[in-house]
């Protein structure tokens, strides 16, 4: 490809409204354009990223015995129906009818029409397993489209589904997509991290969540500092922590005036604000109040939550009314004195506290010498708290500690969820029906290219991974005006696709600085340079993106060196 040729044209100015690194660079680098809030356009550079990255996953799922179909982004609001989800997935789905009426969805996720679509021809054990995947756009209307292809309303994803006989072949279909994950990633060229994760309204028992690593990434990920331990913030599992012993005191109600906040009432009392107990009420989208108690110095985990609300899709905070109609007072609640029949969750670190300060469910007053284990009555114990660093880990004990990332794909066993909903069943050996037990895995393809630059960028522009650059050398003639200098760098581009190299040749009448700015800004892993020092000495320039290091090879040799070095890029 010559660059002259290459609709590519790159911004020095940053869009005011790109708020990410890769929004940023993949607006400036000519990768993308804004068609609406949560809508892009890719261009050729882009659209070459994902093709790279689509190619990779291809192959590993095809290795995997996966195979690839295609289904309808517009989905019949039937299939939904009888799986249950229609009414409770929420107002992400974005929903439409045909013009006699009947109800559609641009397609989220594709569980419903892939259960559809085999049901009706699987009917024998010896069918099984299979695995059929699909790459298609999907369809999610965010509330707050943001951060460029990290949250977008229309983005591009893989999505692959297991069907198997029973729970211990779901279990290898699951390894198997496991393995293949981790096999795409590392091809990718990215660093990254499986951790545990939580189902949310996919459904299933077991999930893992695939993250590349990278400082500005939206995802928490807690992980063990002695054994392989990691979960996603949302799924961490938490160990109750002990209290020190003391003989529990008479519980005392004491005015606290102008301590609505937990800060405010340890303050006002001289008490550690981990001898308070904090106080969260929610809403679901259903009506239902729901209260919930954790430390002063814990956060609530709100996906933890939402399993103890099983028709709940979200929650929001509840509004004063509705807590006063439960007997609470919000700013000074406690679990003491609420009204029966209120959902209470109480963090089980919580009931191991001694003496403790929480609301007394009275404008500026709480109780002092709280013993849940004592006063708190019928409420539901569990893990209802936000993992932070230094927490034991779940497995060894040893400190959890924290880092950041970015999702990029998804494993989840499903198991009989939507086959039991959907009669999806086949026949065993002996001729009984039985529901087929399905596993879900899913890679986003515009966040893949979106963390790897997350992950690998500097002040110049774009760092890729060779796998995925939209070229991996290009050859700037420093002075394109100069016929020998354009001659030889043409002759080296020729050289170099001849060779097997995705390259690009910048033929560009720009000055030099112009098109190295270009390079830096896009990110290709190699320059060649045709410069002065290559017409009259014979010596052609190499730059590699990543370490800045620049090397000359003789006319005879650049071409040996140009693949030694993109071996390890």
């Amino acid at each position: 490809m010559r660059a002259s040729k290459l609709y590519a044209p790159t911004l020095r100015e940053t869009p005011a409204d790109a708020e990410t690194i890769s929004h940023r660079l993949m607006l400036r680098a000519a990768m993308m354009r804004k068609a609406a809030n949560g809508l892009y356009s890719f261009l050729p550079l882009g659209w070459r990223v994902i093709g790279k990255i689509e190619k990779i996953i291809r192959e590993e799922m095809n290795a995997a015995d996966g195979q690839e179909v295609m289904m309808p982004i517009m989905q019949p609001g039937e299939i939904w129906q009888e799986s249950g989800r229609w009414s409770v997935y929420g107002q992400e789905m974005m929903r439409l009818k045909d013009r006699h009426g009947n109800d559609y969805c641009l397609g989220p996720t594709h569980e419903e029409m892939i259960t559809d679509l085999v049901r009706h021809e699987v009917r024998s054990y010896k069918q099984l397993p299979l695995l059929l995947y699909q790459i298609q756009d999907k369809f999610r209307d965010e509330r707050r489209p943001r951060f460029g292809l990290m949250r977008s309303r229309e983005f591009i994803m893989k999505d692959l589904y297991s069907f198997d006989r029973d729970e211990a072949g779901m279990k290898v279909s699951y390894q198997k997509m496991y393995d293949a994950y981790t096999k795409i990633f590392t091809r990718c060229g990215l660093d990254f991290r499986p951790v545990e994760a939580d189902t949310g309204a996919i459904g299933g028992a077991t999930s893992h969540e695939f993250t590349v690593l990278a400082k500005s990434g939206e995802s928490a990920i807690a992980y063990c500092s002695a054994c392989d331990y990691a979960a996603s913030e949302e799924k961490a599992e938490l160990r109750p922590i002990a209290a020190p012993e003391e003989e529990m005191l008479p519980l005392t109600k004491v005015a606290t005036p102008g301590t609505s906040t937990i800060e405010k009432v340890a303050d006002y009392l001289k008490v550690p604000v981990e001898k308070t107990i904090k106080a969260v009420a929610y809403e679901t989208d259903g009506g239902e109040l729901i209260l919930v108690f954790v430390r002063g110095d814990h956060e609530v985990n709100e996906a933890k939550v939402l399993h103890f609300a099983p028709e709940a899709h979200e929650l929001t905070m509840a509004e004063g009314g509705k807590i006063e109609s439960a007997g609470g007072c919000p700013g000074f609640m406690s679990p003491i004195g609420l009204k029966d029949g209120v959902k209470i969750l109480v963090d089980a670190t919580v009931m191991n506290m001694k003496n403790a300060v929480a609301g007394a469910n009275e404008v500026d007053h709480h109780y002092t010498n709280v013993n849940p284990s004592r006063d708190f009555g019928c409420v539901t114990v569990g893990d209802f708290r936000l993992v932070a660093e230094g927490d034991p880990c779940p497995r060894c004990g040893a400190k959890l500690l924290m880092t950041r990332g970015i999702e990029v794909g998804q494993v989840f066993m499903l198991g009989t969820k939507y086959s039991e909903a959907m009669k999806a069943t086949f026949l065993d050996e002996q001729g009984k029906e039985k529901p087929l037990v399905m596993g879900c895995y899913g890679i986003g393809v515009g966040r893949t290219m979106a963390a790897a630059i997350e992950q690998f960028n500097d002040e110049h522009g774009i760092i890729w991974p060779r796998a995925i650059a939209p070229f991996e050398v290009v050859v700037v003639p420093v002075n394109a005006k100069d016929g020998e200098q354009y001659k030889l760098a043409e002759e080296i581009y020729g050289e170099l696709k001849a060779a097997g190299v995705d390259a690009l040749f910048d033929d560009r009448p720009e000055r030099a600085g112009v098109k190295f700015k270009d390079c830096d800004l896009i990110g290709y892993p190699l320059r060649v340079t045709v410069g002065p020092k290559a017409v009259k000495e014979n010596m052609i320039e190499l730059k590699i993106r990543r370490s800045g290091e620049t090397i000359f090879a003789n006319r005879e040799g650049y071409l040996a060196k140009v693949r030694e070095k993109l071996a390890v890029l």
